[in-house]
Parts: structure tokens; sequence; C-alpha cells
């Protein structure tokens, strides 16, 4: 392994964490409340193993087909995987082979393969509902519409070996992060008066983390910031 690679992830994670620390400060909040899931779509299982060297212990990955074999690449370093991705039912029961949260889940289709692919590995799958945070009409971006959020809730909750352990958004293009991850808390508040243990809240990129943390965010999303520009994948 490079020591060079080693010394600029190091660097990398000592800057995103002095701004975690700053933020929650400004927000009366103890860092302790956030959790960094340092998301390596794209970069090598050596990078997911430097970083777990230097304390990492939440990854996230939104493919299906490079998670699951740098999951098992990296079986023995004890990481927590999040899958963060758009998730096709087809693929729900896999997922839930390695995963050890879902954030991804926007309809009430993926939970029995998420529920099936759990109870073969034996396991209880920590899942957040992705809750569109984009205007009106726009298209592209995963997430169950705020008005659905409740009966997929109540479907998570009845179904087995996953449980609800709160709400995952992504700022829209373009618009105030800071706004848009205001919605998501009241989003947040409003399921956990259904079920109250579900109090994460994962919120916030390389760009706009510290609104995150403003609004709320338990969980933070960040590639860039952590790990440089993406290779380019051809």
């Amino acid at each position: 392994m490079s020591q060079q690679r080693r010394d600029e992830l190091q660097a990398r994670l000592a800057a995103v964490r002095a701004r975690i620390d700053r933020a929650c400060a400004e927000s009366g909040r103890s860092p302790a409340e956030v959790a960094l899931v340092v998301v390596t779509k794209f970069f090598p299982a050596s990078d997911v193993r430097l970083l777990a060297a230097l304390g990492v212990r939440h990854v996230g990955e939104n493919r299906h087909q490079e998670a699951v074999e740098k999951a098992a690449e990296c079986a023995d370093l004890g990481l927590d995987w999040h899958y963060i991705g758009a998730l096709q039912s087809n693929k729900a029961a896999a997922v839930a082979g390695y995963a050890a949260v879902v954030q991804s889940v926007d309809r009430a289709k993926l939970l029995n393969g998420l529920s099936r692919g759990a109870e073969e590995h034996g396991r209880v799958l920590d899942c957040l509902v992705q809750v569109s945070l984009d205007p009106p009409g726009a298209s592209g971006r995963s997430g169950a519409a705020i008005g659905d959020v409740p009966a997929l809730v109540e479907r998570v909750l009845e179904t087995p070996n996953l449980r609800l352990r709160g709400v995952m958004g992504v700022a829209p293009l373009g618009g105030d992060p800071r706004q848009a991850f205001a919605r998501l808390r009241e989003v947040a508040s409003d399921v956990r008066r259904t079920a109250p243990e579900a109090t994460w809240i994962s919120a916030g990129m390389s760009g706009d983390l510290e609104d995150a943390i403003g609004q709320g965010a338990t969980h933070l999303r960040i590639g860039s910031a952590v790990l440089g520009p993406r290779p380019v994948v051809k």
C-alpha cells in the first residue's frame, strides 16, 4: 500500500473531521452524534483498507456489483457497509447479504427481497426510508415522495428481519441544501411519532455537510472530500 496515498487520506480525513467538529460546535451538538460514512464508489479495496486503518468504520457503496466484491475482499475488517444507491428489487436479497444498512429504501417493492436476504444470512437489516427532497415534477433522483413516507414506514415496520432506523435524503441539484434538510428533519420528526426508535437522519455530502449537521443529521455520506476526485471508469 502506498504511504503517499495513506498520508493523503489521513490529511483529507482530518480536514473533514475538523469541518464536522466546527459545524457541531456552531450547532451546539457533539461530534459523537454524527457518523461519517465514507463513500468509496469507484475507489479500490486498497483504499478501504487504508481508511479502516485510519479509524473509518462505515463505508458506503451505491452499485451492487462493485459493493459485493469489495465487501468480500474486505470482510476481515469488520466494517459496516451502507448501501446508499438506487436499488433494483431483483438485487435486494443479494444486497442484504453484505450490507449492514440499506439507506435507499424508497418503495415497498424492495421489502420482501431485503427481508428474505436478511433472513438467509441470519441478520436483522437496518433500513432508512429515502425521501425525495426534489421540487415537484423533478426527475432523475430516487426517493419516496413526502406524502408516501408514512405508508412506506408502516410497511417497513411490519416486515420481518428489517429494522427501521430513520430517513435519508439528498439535497436537490441547484437548490438550497439547508431548506431541503430542514424538510427532511420535519419528515424525520413525523416518522418518530410512529417509530420513536427511528432516530437516524442521513443527510449531507462533501459540499453541504455543514448544512446537514445544522439540521440534525446523524450520518454524513462523504466521498470526494475524503478520497479525492473519482477515478475515470471506462
